[in-house]
């Protein structure tokens, strides 16, 4: 995958914000991502292209337990987000909805990512190389369980 970086420097973005409540009856999901981060940057659908990523800090998701959250960012275009940790459903429904990749990566990654990075992500070698930097990182290996639940495209298509 690759894709540029649209970098929030806060921990505790919570669904909320990534979707405000009174979007939660659309059903549409490209109308859901017409409102994707409204709730803390409202020019998120000028900065965001099909592929790129998000990068912020921790507890990415936390908050309501929506599945609205995952399905608005990726139907925005953001193919992964890059967090410090993630609130556990947020981490699942992406996941088990393949609607994007939640991706741990540590503090010095984080710190060395800026906005508009360019990067590509490697998750067979658990790595992201920053073609903007010129470097490569490390990532955290997804658990053997969700690998697989991601290379089968969701919960739905897993067989155990």
């Amino acid at each position: 995958m690759k894709g540029s970086v649209i970098k929030y420097e806060q921990d505790n973005i919570d669904t909320d914000v990534i979707l405000p409540g009174p979007y939660l009856k659309i059903h549409d999901y490209d109308e859901l991502a017409k409102h994707a981060m409204e709730g803390l940057d409202k020019d998120f659908h000028k900065k965001v292209k099909p592929g790129d990523f998000i990068v912020a800090g921790r507890n990415f998701g936390c908050g309501s337990s929506r599945e609205h959250a995952p399905i608005a960012l990726s139907s925005s275009g953001i193919k992964a987000v890059l967090a410090l940790s993630f609130a556990r459903i947020f981490y699942r429904n992406a996941v088990d909805g393949a609607f994007l990749l939640p991706i741990e990566i540590d503090e010095n990654v984080y710190k060395d990512i800026s906005d508009g990075d360019s990067l590509e992500i490697d998750t067979a070698k658990n790595e992201i190389k920053n073609l903007t930097k010129n470097k490569t990182y490390k990532i955290k290996p997804f658990p053997d369980l969700i690998g697989k639940i991601i290379a089968a495209g969701g919960l739905f298509n897993y067989k155990p």
